[in-house]
């Protein structure tokens, strides 16, 4: 997936999920970091190229598990990782106001920072992956 079609994905869930009404797809163009402004025909032909990612990324998932490619003990990894990542947004989500908050709260996301970053870091290191 390229960064484009992540941003808009992400453009496109968050919209749905955090706006108390729904943005159109002109709207949700507009929301793009890119300096040039882009059609609602752009957007929805990257956010369909994006969404067929995923799903081509979960088939892949599905037949290397099927082949026994690697075993499920493999994707535990993945899935430990993906919960610190929640664990991480959802304290970060937490905090009010930057400014006022306490040095332990500030700590301890910092550590799940770290914690995510050295396993992310671990899994990319090819001796480290069963693929």
């Amino acid at each position: 997936m390229t960064k484009i079609q992540l941003e808009t994905l992400l453009i496109d869930v968050l919209s749905d999920n955090l706006s108390e009404k729904q943005l159109k797809y002109d709207e949700k163009a507009s929301l793009r970091l890119m300096k040039a402004k882009i059609s609602r025909g752009a957007f929805n032909r990257t956010l369909k190229q994006a969404k067929e990612n995923v799903v081509k990324s979960i088939y892949t998932i599905l037949l290397l598990g099927y082949l026994g490619v690697f075993e499920s003990t493999t994707l535990d990894s993945y899935l430990t990782i993906a919960n610190k990542l929640q664990t991480y947004v959802e304290a970060l989500k937490n905090i009010p106001d930057h400014n006022k908050t306490s040095i332990e709260s500030l700590r301890i996301i910092e550590m799940i920072r770290e914690e995510l970053e050295n396993s992310l870091r671990q899994l990319s290191n090819p001796s480290e992956v069963m693929v």
